[in-house]
């Protein structure tokens, strides 16, 4: 909605945004249309990890936000890892773009880094994004794959294990940086208050 131009009707999503982030202007007709560009919040982590868990509480307790879960649309259409999963970012940042319309920031789960959403066109439409990744212990991480998600095939739980390692081992070197939650000794309603506290001191 936000990428047609009420004016001229064409759509864009390159369009030029005011350095105070007040306004939006076509690239076409010049036409410069007023924005409530809102902070995006993406909660990742290696699956297995209780990223899912954590958001189905919050979506419990939401208020001032509203929580999404990017697995809803996958496709095999999206799965380019080649260049970072761009085509399935740039259509999950148009929607919360839409979403946030009604003044509410969007709180997305998926795993996720932080570039493949930094180098997107759509990324211009939010204030700032804040990333928060949970993790665990790989033993942890491990048992949970085997014993309570029944996976089977090595290879998928050593992408998963590592994803997690490369989490923790990274998280203060990305641009933005990931903030960690470590839940490998926390309950489900721990974590997901502590999520919880990160959205609100971002809000505030």
């Amino acid at each position: 909605m936000l990428n047609n131009c009420i004016k001229c009707k064409k759509y864009s999503d390159d369009k030029q945004i005011s350095e105070d982030g007040r306004f939006m202007t076509c690239p076409f007709c010049g036409d410069m249309q007023e924005i409530n560009r809102t902070p995006l919040f993406i909660i990742t982590g290696a699956s297995g990890v209780g990223k899912s868990t954590v958001s189905a509480q919050l979506f419990k307790q939401e208020k001032d936000y509203i929580v999404m879960e990017t697995d809803i649309l996958w496709g095999d259409e999206y799965n380019e890892p080649e260049n970072e999963y761009k085509k399935y970012r740039e259509l999950w940042l148009r929607i919360c773009k839409n979403i946030s319309k009604i003044g509410k920031p969007v709180v997305l789960c998926g795993s996720s880094i932080p570039k493949q959403f930094e180098n997107c066109v759509e990324r211009r439409y939010f204030s700032d994004i804040y990333y928060l990744a949970i993790v665990c212990d790989n033993d942890i991480l491990e048992k949970r794959l085997i014993e309570y998600r029944q996976w089977k095939n090595q290879e998928d739980i050593k992408d998963s294990l590592s994803f997690n390692m490369w989490l923790k081992m990274n998280a203060d070197k990305t641009e933005p940086r990931i903030q960690l939650l470590d839940n490998s000794q926390l309950t489900i309603d721990e974590s997901a208050e502590i999520a919880k506290n990160w959205i609100y001191e971002h809000l505030a």
